[in-house]
């Protein structure tokens, strides 16, 4: 089912979903699904699963030499989405990158997903490699996300790679991603909503937004998307701070504000055990918040752990 069916089902209550990422290579999938099963009591519609880009990893070789490699060290998305499909019987969301994908290996990926029954994909550019500046797509790749959600949308009219038309369609609900405190390389906010826009036009179906930890800016968000004609569903995403040094990793790599209120209360905090407990309570409040604010799911970014998460849908839902 459509993300966008299990909205319009809900008639109203919030929805209860996370996302997971894959395994590192040569781990045992079983923890993940550990890490799943004390949520399913939330009865999550859905359950996103991300898709990592190509990386640089180093071999030692013989004579204490390092051999450059580049490999993808957290493969099986399109797997996994399958065993949960098939295990829990709910709908699972892959995410779908530009980066380190031509748009043929797109298009196979989309296929699978197509003869696996899953309805539901997230298209996004995606970062770039940690020894690039900028963002470089590979040759024949996409260079922007809606270039993606465009060439998703080709799918669902029938319209594949070499000019191949078909009557036989595929049907994916299109899910993006939206910045409430926009896009780290947008030059302002109205030019980062622009570009949500083009993604909407292109065929977006519904937004998840990065996390946030100030819900004003999510409600403020979602004020300035539907000003400029966005009328798609807008999903907040809630990261629970889990360890102190979050302080300074979220802000580091996600380009998010934490509120001076919240990082005081974790700079009280005089071990890890103490601010977990912090970022439980803080994403509390932000949940039973947004909820009484009738959005129409509260997405949590789990970081393939479970213990907190579980705890927060235990107070809201």
């Amino acid at each position: 089912m459509k993300i966008t069916e299990h909205i319009k089902n809900a008639k109203g209550k919030t929805l209860f979903s996370f996302e997971i990422i894959p395994p590192q290579k040569g781990q045992n999938i079983q923890t993940l699904y550990n890490n799943i099963d004390p949520l399913m009591e939330f009865k999550p519609p859905f359950i996103d699963v991300t898709t990592s880009r190509e990386e640089h990893i180093y071999i030692k070789k013989e004579g204490g030499l390092l051999e450059q490699k580049i490999t993808r060290m957290r493969p099986g998305t399109v797997g996994i989405c399958a065993s949960l499909k098939y295990k829990y019987g709910i709908d699972p969301v892959p995410h779908v990158l530009c980066g380190g994908f031509t748009k043929e290996e797109t298009e196979y990926v989309l296929v699978d997903c197509h003869y696996l029954g899953i309805d539901n994909v997230v298209a996004l550019r995606g970062d770039a490699m940690k020894h690039e500046s900028n963002f470089v797509p590979c040759g024949g790749g996409n260079y922007y996300a809606s270039e993606l959600v465009k060439q998703i949308n080709n799918l669902n009219n029938g319209k594949y790679l070499h000019d191949i038309g078909t009557s036989y369609k595929t049907d994916f609900c299109i899910g993006v991603a939206g910045y409430p405190e926009k896009h780290f390389e947008s030059p302002s906010m109205e030019s980062d909503l622009r570009r949500l826009k083009e993604k909407v036009d292109a065929g977006a179906d519904y937004v998840v937004t990065q996390m946030f930890f100030d819900n004003q800016k999510y409600f403020d968000f979602v004020k300035a998307a539907r000003s400029i004609g966005i009328t798609i569903p807008i999903i907040p995403g809630i990261k629970p701070i889990a360890i102190s040094r979050h302080l300074n990793i979220l802000p580091q790599i996600f380009r998010v504000n934490l509120p001076d209120t919240l990082v005081r209360e974790v700079e009280k905090c005089k071990n890890n055990n103490e601010a977990r407990q912090v970022g439980i309570d803080w994403a509390i409040q932000q949940s039973k918040e947004l909820v009484a604010a009738g959005v129409p799911v509260v997405h949590y970014y789990s970081m393939g752990k479970s213990s907190n998460i579980k705890v927060i849908a235990e107070k809201v839902f």
